[in-house]
């Protein structure tokens, strides 16, 4: 106990019914599949999930930070461009720009292929 938190041990099986826990991490190392329950001191129950592969469309956090508001709006300026310039091409308007602009300005962060 460290901390006034006593936690169990690793297990895998089911998280929510402690007779259907297997002691130990899932065989496999699937992720999400192996877990860790403790009570904080106010009594809630929590349970962390191991995460061994990132589901895909996750966002690296370290690649896609800004310094300042600025930066952000500066990056929002350049995806509005974009954006003007797929519709133009498209010749529509495009309803879901506002995810768009989010894929572009994380791709642009991160360095990956911009979306068309």
């Amino acid at each position: 106990m460290a901390g006034g938190i006593s936690a169990t041990e690793v297990f895998h099986g089911s998280p929510f019914s402690p007779a259907g826990r297997i002691s130990g991490p899932d065989p496999e190392r699937k992720s999400y599949s192996s877990y860790v329950a403790f009570q904080d001191p106010d009594g809630n129950a929590w349970i962390v999930q191991e995460v061994t592969r990132r589901a895909p469309g996750r966002i690296d956090p370290a690649a896609t930070t800004f310094g300042s508001a600025n930066d952000l709006a500066s990056a929002i300026g350049r995806a509005a461009a974009a954006h003007d310039e797929r519709e133009k091409h498209n010749g529509k308007t495009d309803p879901n720009w506002s995810d768009w602009y989010a894929a572009y300005v994380a791709a642009e962060q991160a360095g990956t292929e911009l979306p068309k």
